[in-house]
């Protein structure tokens, strides 16, 4: 069955960097795409970044362009979240997602906390 499992998250000071990984299995992970997500406390969740497979393009939400990058190693079906220059706003639960087959197949999220 398919599995997605985060992690890297933490507590970081403002400024500084992270990077979330997500390890995929029961599926063919080099041809779909592939997106973050996060959910603040209270808030809705919201798309973060997408990589397309195949084709390998990037596409990322305005709040987060210029200092996140999504990445992904097909050999490790394994996807990438390099976080820089995090703020106190990037502060949420981030989740991995897939929608395979019409089904939407999220992992169990990592907490990054953004605070001094």
């Amino acid at each position: 069955q398919v599995q997605l499992v985060e992690s890297g998250g933490g507590l970081v000071q403002p400024g500084g960097s992270l990077r979330l990984s997500c390890a995929a299995s029961g599926f063919g992970f080099s041809v779909y795409d592939m997106k973050w997500y996060r959910q603040a406390p209270g808030k809705e969740r919201e798309l973060v970044a997408t990589s397309t497979s195949p084709g390998g393009s990037t596409m990322y939400a305005d709040s987060v362009k210029g200092r996140f990058t999504i990445s992904r190693d097909n050999a490790k079906n394994t996807l990438y979240l390099q976080m820089n220059s995090l703020q106190p706003d990037d502060t949420a639960v981030y989740y991995c997602h897939v929608r395979r087959r019409g089904s939407d197949y999220w992992g169990q999220g990592t907490q990054v906390t953004v605070s001094s």
